[in-house]
């Protein structure tokens, strides 16, 4: 799939990315390092901290719940099912399910703003959380001082992107 980039205005910049695999665990705290070490990649016992290795991330969504990206799920769904019978979890690939934006520019945490109740302001850097925008669920990661990715649901996309059009649009006459 291409990617599709839009830049209605030089503040902020929105590019839908092209589709990685990604993977929702759930797994006891207790279990947490035979998985880490299963998959090759840390999972961060602090909510909303994130890991990276040889292209996978993780970012910690609860106390027993992450959300795995990855160039391809088969090798991941393979070693977790190897480590089932001595760590039970839960392993769903859920990669059609989202679709995830990057937005970048000097106006993007206004942007942001204008439909997310949470400080995205506040978010550090290497950080992620889930939050919402208007109605939708949306996991928020925050790559760079003015710069993120936001994963939505696929349902939800045309929704997302009339909203950040119409504040674009408003950001842009200053209102």
């Amino acid at each position: 799939m291409t990617t599709q980039k839009h830049d209605f205005a030089a503040p902020v910049q929105i590019e839908e990315l092209a589709p990685a695999a990604r993977l929702s665990l759930r797994v006891r705290p207790d279990h947490r390092a035979v998985l880490a070490d299963a998959l090759g990649l840390d999972l961060p016992a602090r909510i909303g901290d994130r890991a990276a290795s040889d292209g996978r991330e993780a970012l910690c969504l609860g106390p027993d719940e992450w959300l795995i990206l990855a160039p391809e799920a088969a090798d991941l769904i393979a070693a977790a099912a190897a480590v089932y019978p001595t760590a039970p979890h839960s392993l769903t690939e859920i990669s059609d399910r989202e679709i995830t934006l990057h937005l970048s520019g000097p106006s993007v945490l206004d942007l942001l703003a204008t439909c997310c109740p949470r400080d995205v302001g506040a978010l550090a850097v290497g950080r992620g959380c889930r939050t919402v925008f208007d109605s939708a669920t949306v996991t928020l990661w925050r790559d760079g001082p003015a710069v993120f990715r936001m994963d939505v649901w696929r349902s939800f996309l045309p929704h997302v992107r009339n909203l950040m059009a119409l504040a674009e649009a408003e950001l842009a006459t200053g209102l």
